[in-house]
């Protein structure tokens, strides 16, 4: 029903009406028939079909799932069966064809049958879910609790009084349609206990009631045996379309709250079911006890005792599975601790386990040495080594990270076998580990630093690559009063000076180290400030042609003038540059100024004023995936054009391949010229040049100075670049020549560009134009 407003009207008060009605006319006409017949008719079919027009309506809900709304149809058809079966059964009794006794006539026996039947069906189409072997035991044993008490009862009430005093003419309907329902029950207890779905249970449990209410009365048809008038379908009938109606409404509300809800899902609840079971058992045992002449009693002692054997079964089940649980939540609970405190991909302590033992050693250490042992302790000191890998970067940016990271598992393992089993070897992050040694001495911890050195400088075989993996390590021994941050500090430093003194080697901590450190730390901080305050400035050096002295290029130098200590080499802080990562805006800044002057200088002189502007470019630049954009951005900006820009770099800092290689085969499409600075004193020079896209080789000036005892091998090497350079269509410059000698020398060896301080030492933008002014004077 719809009321004015749009809102559900509910259908209990009807039915609840006519169940109280029939109850009453039940009532009333017990010792003889009091009023029409015809009324104690009217409100079982009544009350069915408002209970088929309310799950209808239950069926009709927006959002039901269509398994529910398959299910509400279904109880929907049963309950208008049920009522057509109501009305022949009524005509039949009323008007007397056949009707004696209290007997079902044929076809209505069949629609009950047939409503009962599909019910049962409708309940078992309900799906399952899926459960351990475990959870179907106890499943199937408390279906089995539920079951026998539910048959007990329907069998004390009803079946046996039926079987008693009932002829089989007259029983055969009320018989069928009993074990129907209780095959019904049997769905509904099943579904009940194993979940339901889209159903809510509480609906199910209502629905499984007026099964058994159905069964019941049908095995108590003997009961007004001498009564024809009567028949239990009367008030039962009514009864059952309440529960009918109650369920409907449940479900109703139930799925409404879970569209509301639906994004916290119902915890799983204990079903009563059993208990209830076990009770109503337990109240018919002391029923039949206390009747001594109740043959009925062995069959209820029968079914206690059997129903406390299945309930002690299934406790014990429950009993098993719970310790099973338990011990699965501490499997569990060791492995998110190990997993807390682990690093998932190489299996070693992470920096938290790490951090926890090296404390944990300091504190030992630390009451040791209160309770009067000497510092290093009985069997030795406590050191950390801190480990990390050279270039592991370029790994990662020529074959992948997945070849990266077994490349990690591989060193980890090689260090863990390189240590003792009571020491700590950890993954702090990324391509760094650490090792906690205990208790050894200065030689012994020499030894193990040499070890995982030495197994580390043997290649790691990954997917068919031989790849090295170089380490620098530091190495830091625990003083009283270090704390974890102190210590893991200390091993950082002497991991940087290891870099700095050439990578692959170990150095160990000194106090001296700090220092440098905190000295680099401040330069650093000072070099951010010159950027910001324009402390900064260039320096320019032509390169010029040999033959006529002419310029023909301008290399950009970099100077910085600090307002209290004066000039400070590029040596002094282009190291603390790159270090710190400042060598990124430091460059940048470097770039855009220079392009900038040399388009003031085309503007001012035209065809006459430098081809090109050189600029010096670090290997940490070239890693960065925005440095050719940034050059990009530089040209444009001051109106040059790609090939106006030469970029030197050097061999070491392309070695690593790469994200670098990339980078230049980037900027090399883009137009920019690129050169190979101090060519010749790297490793791999002429592998270099096949590699490498350059234009200009720029030959180192220590193969120009040609004196001492290697000035044959000098010219050699001088004589062989100048021809690789002219056989590659390479352009070669010859830098450091200082003296008219080395000029003339160049020039015979077939250098035509040369840069030095005879030619032209570097000077400031304002220098420079004096020059280009004088060279203009002169044409």
């Amino acid at each position: 029903m719809i009321s004015g407003n749009g809102t559900r009207r509910s259908y209990l008060p009807a039915v609840g009406l006519l169940a109280v009605g029939a109850i009453v006319w039940f009532g009333l006409n017990q010792s003889a028939p009091y009023g029409p017949l015809v009324l104690g008719w009217i409100a079982p079919p009544t009350a069915l079909a408002v209970s088929a027009l309310a799950v209808h309506r239950t069926a009709s809900m927006a959002g039901l799932p269509a398994g529910a709304r398959r299910f509400w149809n279904g109880i929907a058809i049963v309950c208008v069966s049920s009522a057509v079966g109501l009305v022949l059964q009524a005509v039949y009794a009323l008007t007397g064809h056949g009707q004696t006794g209290g007997k079902v006539p044929p076809p209505v026996g069949l629609l009950y049958l047939f409503g009962v039947g599909y019910t049962v069906w409708v309940l078992l189409r309900i799906p399952i879910g899926s459960r351990s072997r475990s959870e179907w035991a106890r499943l199937w044993l408390d279906i089995a609790t539920v079951m026998l008490g539910t048959a007990v009862l329907m069998w004390y009430v009803g079946f046996s009084p039926l079987l008693t005093h009932g002829s089989p003419h007259v029983v055969w309907v009320p018989l069928s349609v009993g074990v129907v329902c209780l095959a019904g029950v049997f769905a509904a207890i099943k579904i009940v206990l194993a979940g339901a779905g889209p159903i809510d249970p509480g609906a199910l449990r209502l629905l499984g009631a007026g099964l058994v209410v159905g069964g019941v009365s049908a095995g108590t048809a003997t009961l007004v045996a001498n009564q024809p008038y009567l028949v239990p379908a009367q008030v039962s009938v009514p009864l059952i379309a309440v529960l009918i109606v109650l369920a409907g409404e449940r479900q109703g509300r139930a799925s409404a709250t879970d569209r509301r809800q639906s994004e916290h899902p119902p915890r799983p609840q204990v079903s009563f079911l059993p208990y209830a079971a076990v009770a109503a058992t337990d109240v018919l045992l002391v029923v039949a006890v206390l009747n001594p002449d109740d043959s009925r009693r062995y069959l209820v002692v029968a079914g206690a005792i059997t129903i406390t054997a299945l309930v002690v079964v299934r406790q014990m089940l429950a009993f098993n599975d719970n310790a099973r649980l338990v011990d699965r939540l501490r499997q569990q609970e060791d492995q998110l601790r190990h997993q807390a405190s682990h690093d998932a991909l190489t299996r070693l302590a992470n920096r938290g386990l790490f951090a926890e033992r090296l404390n944990a050693a300091l504190d030992h250490r630390a009451r040791a040495s209160g309770a009067g042992a000497n510092g290093a302790g009985p069997g030795g000191g406590l050191t950390v080594l801190l480990i990390d890998l050279d270039d592991f970067k370029s790994i990662n940016d020529t074959l992948g990270h997945t070849v990266g990271d077994r490349v990690l598992t591989a060193v980890g393992e090689r260090i863990r076998h390189c240590v003792r089993p009571e020491d700590t070897v950890a993954r702090l992050g990324g391509d760094e580990f650490a090792v906690l040694l205990r208790q050894s001495w200065p030689s012994a911890i020499d030894g193990i630093a040499e070890r995982i050195l030495g197994s580390l400088s043997r290649p790691v075989v990954v997917d068919g690559y031989e790849l090295l993996v170089p380490a620098s390590m530091g190495v830091a021994d625990a003083q009283p009063g270090d704390d974890p941050e102190a210590l893991l500090r200390n091993a950082d430093i002497a991991m940087y000076a290891a870099k700095d003194t050439g990578k692959a080697g170990f150095v160990r901590y000194a106090p001296s180290m700090a220092t440098r450190i905190l000295e680099h730390a401040r330069l650093g901080a000072q070099l951010r400030q010159a950027l910001d305050d324009g402390q900064l400035h260039l320096l320019y050096q032509p390169v010029v042609r040999l033959a006529d002295g002419h310029v023909i290029g301008m290399e950009a130098l970099v100077r910085w003038r600090h307002p209290s200590h004066g000039l400070i080499a590029p040596a002094d802080f282009i190291p603390t540059a790159e270090r710190t990562g400042l060598i990124v805006p430091l460059g940048r800044w470097v770039l855009r100024e220079a392009c900038r002057q040399k388009a003031m200088w085309r503007k001012a002189y035209g065809d006459l004023s430098p081809a090109t502007v050189g600029v010096n470019v670090s290997g940490r630049q070239l890693q960065e995936s925005r440095f050719a954009d940034d050059v990009a951005d530089a040209v444009h900006e001051a109106g040059l054009e790609p090939h106006h820009l030469v970029l030197e770099v050097t061999e070491t800092a392309v070695l690593t391949g790469g994200q670098s290689l990339e980078t230049l085969h980037a900027l090399r499409a883009f137009g920019v010229r690129l050169a190979l600075d101090d060519f010749g004193t790297g490793q791999s020079s002429l592998g270099l040049i096949r590699t490498c896209p350059v234009h200009i080789l720029k030959l180192d000036k220590s193969f120009v100075a040609d004196h001492g005892a290697g000035a044959d091998q000098q010219r050699a090497v001088a004589t062989a670049v100048a021809q690789i350079a002219n056989a590659l269509g390479l352009d070669a410059v010859a830098e450091g020549i200082e003296g008219p000698e080395q000029a003339e020398r160049m020039q015979e060896l077939g250098y035509r560009l040369g840069q030095g301080y005879h030619l032209a030492r570097p000077g400031r933008s304002e220098q420079i134009d004096q020059i280009l002014a004088g060279n203009a004077t002169a044409r």
